[in-house]
């Protein structure tokens, strides 16, 4: 009995000591910190209930520190190197003596460490995790976003985590083979140190946040000296509008609606003539024209001077992403759209002003319809220049999303007063089209007009990409529709039969074989518009079958690399990284969605296609991309340029802004005024609305103007 007692007694000693101990250094006891209030780690830290002392120097936090302590020494000033964060060997050996636990990060000098004045700046590079520490949901070779880091280059040993630019989506698929490794975390006399501003993980936007909290927990537990299992006031800057499993309100879409047009106010792009010189100065350079976000404190434009074209991938380290400056003639037609439809949704003045304002600079004031594309007796007369630096240019998938988008805008502005322009634009296009249907990927003004556009129109060519060539079938076929010209469907519908009879092993890929398919479904959905055959119908639904194989549950429409070599180049090494457009995927079965060249299309096409047919399964596709695209708008109350917007990238398996960021020119974290955010906002409209871009535009007045156009441009036809 008295040996039970005993035993009794020693288990709640036991508990009544554990209890202290986790009271003692649990969240709610003290930690010791060197650095700034308005650091990430710092806000993050107070809001999980820790009480955080703040000291003015290093030393000074490592020598209030009790003993077993945590003590955090990050630099104030990051990217610029902070002088007063200098670690000493007095500083260690203090803190050896007592048993501090510390996380150093960003040190100006550090015993035996060589580290330079001056911090690299980094764009492609990601986290590598080196060193299996991180428990099973971190491994070895596992990718973090670190965007924009500046990074103190040291040579240690084992490193945990580097900085590296590699190839793969989530993983480093070629490992560190040939490749610059900084080394980013490890751990040196004792202290865990970073040499990148780790802690600026929510404002940086680092990525993906289940990673980086996974990261953060390691680092908390070792320095706290308890097992951290949630981080339950994490924040983040930028996040979608909704969770996988949210409960959508009723208004859902139509407040994605209202935020989706306003973005473009927000984000500054119409140019103003008060900042026209700052357009001038970054969108005047045809290869890169880039440059920092426009103020916000900058007045907002009516649409007569333009619209830009939206954010590249580019995150800096504050959160801000870099603006493309690039004027081009598609975006202005898509944006018209967007803006004309939201109008008359939303019974808005300004939008319709400002939609019929674009449309008039591409027409009438910019470069882009002028000089030979503006002379009737020019063999390149019609045709809409590719962007203002390229006006000579033609793209013919870009014309023709910039008509697609000025005969909707026309159609929701109820007017005709640009329809003998946009017929032009159409036979421009026509004109120069080959026997069998195709134009080929992009042509130029000098060869047009040395060859004369029947030498175009005469020739065989066969380019078997839905993306360049599919739309502007369709507009063929809106044309033929309103003008009842045979060439129109008859062209159209060879190039379709050799294009659905090459499926999919003769299909140029590009980045997506989905986009292929997304695009594919819009000429074949008017094509039932205008003649509704069997055959017809059975090649829309194999498409719309082929493209629906990959629809998430949430509605995501999965990336899918076609077989063989894609357009781009490969990434057969760590160097190719970044050097060319390309997937946001490295291989199939990666959960990730694309807005930029698949979602957004593939949202239209299914409407219309839905709407051509009545086919309730197509519908219930279209209700169910509709709902993920209203959950992962972005939501940011910092980042005004981004609230309502819709990124290229989207990671439904992880619900978060997460892929290959490897395209050169538009990457996984990039907006478009145009491609991405007018097709969305417009389709949301017609779902809202239980339209089709076909019923709305079916009453336009085209047929006499069209018809007379026609007569005057292919008068020498043969």
């Amino acid at each position: 009995m008295r040996i039970n007692k005993t035993i009794q007694w020693l288990l709640c000693l036991s508990l009544f000591v554990s209890c202290f101990t986790l009271k003692s250094y649990g969240k709610g006891s003290d930690l010791y910190f060197y650095g700034s209030e308005q650091n990430d780690l710092f806000q993050l830290l107070k809001r999980e209930g820790y009480t955080v002392k703040k000291f003015n120097t290093p030393q000074d936090a490592v020598n209030a520190a009790p003993q077993n302590s945590g003590v955090f020494i990050i630099a104030k000033t990051y990217p610029e190197i902070d002088p007063a964060n200098s670690i000493t060997q007095q500083l260690l050996d203090a803190a050896a003596k007592k048993h501090l636990r510390l996380y150093i990060e960003y040190p100006s000098s550090f015993p035996g460490l060589n580290i330079p004045d001056k911090p690299i700046e980094t764009h492609l590079e990601r986290g590598v995790i080196t060193a299996d520490v991180f428990g099973g949901s971190l491994e070895p070779m596992d990718l973090l976003g670190i965007n924009n880091s500046y990074i103190l280059s040291v040579d240690v040993d084992k490193p945990l985590i580097v900085l590296a630019k590699v190839v793969g989506f989530d993983k480093a698929v070629y490992g560190l083979k040939d490749t610059k490794a900084y080394p980013l975390l490890f751990e040196q006399n004792g202290a865990l140190i970073s040499m990148t501003g780790l802690s600026n993980f929510e404002t940086g936007r680092y990525g993906p946040q289940q990673s980086i909290k996974t990261v953060w927990k390691y680092i908390l537990s070792r320095i706290t000296s308890q097992k951290i299992e949630h981080l339950d006031k994490w924040a983040e800057d930028v996040k979608p509008m909704f969770q996988r499993n949210d409960v959508l309100p009723a208004n859902a879409r139509l407040n994605s609606i209202q935020k989706g047009v306003q973005w473009f106010n927000n984000g500054r792009f119409f140019i103003d003539s008060s900042w026209k010189a700052d357009w001038l100065k970054y969108g005047a350079d045809g290869l890169k024209p880039v440059g920092p976000p426009v103020a916000q404190s900058k007045p907002v434009g009516d649409g007569s001077l333009g619209i830009l074209e939206g954010h590249t991938s580019t995150i800096y380290y504050d959160g801000t992403q870099q603006y493309r400056y690039w004027m081009r003639a598609d975006v202005q037609g898509e944006a018209s759209m967007a803006l004309a439809a939201a109008g008359d949704l939303l019974h808005n003045r300004e939008y319709q002003t400002k939609s019929a304002n674009l449309i008039n600079f591409l027409f009438n004031t910019s470069n882009l319809r002028s000089g030979e594309k503006d002379d009737a007796s020019s063999a390149a007369f019609g045709l809409l220049g590719w962007a203002t630096t390229n006006a000579g240019t033609f793209y013919g998938d870009d014309n023709s999303r910039a008509i697609l988008g000025m005969i909707a805008a026309s159609a929701y502005l109820h007017t005709d007063k640009w329809d003998k322009q946009l017929a032009e634009a159409i036979m421009g296009n026509f004109r120069t089209t080959g026997k069998e249907g195709f134009r080929g990927e992009r042509l130029e003004e000098a060869d047009i007009i040395k060859n004369g556009w029947q030498y175009y129109y005469n020739r065989d060519v066969v380019h078997i990409s839905p993306h360049f060539e599919s739309w502007m079938w369709a507009c063929y076929l809106w044309l033929y529709s309103k003008t009842g010209y045979a060439p129109l469907l008859e062209r159209t519908k060879a190039a379709i039969k050799i294009t659905m009879d090459g499926y999919p092993d003769k299909w140029l890929w590009g980045s997506s074989m989905q986009t292929q398919r997304a695009r594919m479904i819009l000429p074949l959905a008017w094509l039932v518009r205008v003649e509704n055959t069997e055959q017809n119908r059975q090649w829309l639904d194999k498409m719309v079958s082929e493209l629906l194989k990959y629809q998430d549950a949430s509605g995501a429409i999965q990336e899918e690399l076609g077989k063989g070599k894609g357009m781009f180049k490969p990434l057969n090494t760590n160097n190719d990284y970044g050097s060319d457009e390309g997937s946001l995927i490295d291989k199939n079965g990666e959960k990730v969605s694309c807005m930029l060249y698949t979602c957004n299309f593939a949202l239209f096409s299914l409407n219309e296609a839905a709407k051509a047919t009545g086919n309730k399964q197509y519908k219930a596709a279209v209700d169910k991309l509709s709902d993920f695209l209203t959950r992962i708008q972005v939501q940011s109350t910092k980042h005004n340029d981004l609230d309502g917007a819709w990124f290229r990238a989207f990671d439904y398996g992880r619900w978060d802004y997460w892929a290959s960021n490897s395209d050169a020119g538009w990457g996984a974290w990039c907006t478009l005024t145009g491609w991405i955010q007018s097709w969305i906002v417009t389709t949301q409209i017609q779902i809202e609305k239980n339209e089709s871009f076909w019923d709305v535009t079916k009453k336009s007045n085209m047929k006499n103007t069209g018809q007379a156009v026609i007569n005057q441009m292919m008068k020498t036809s043969q």
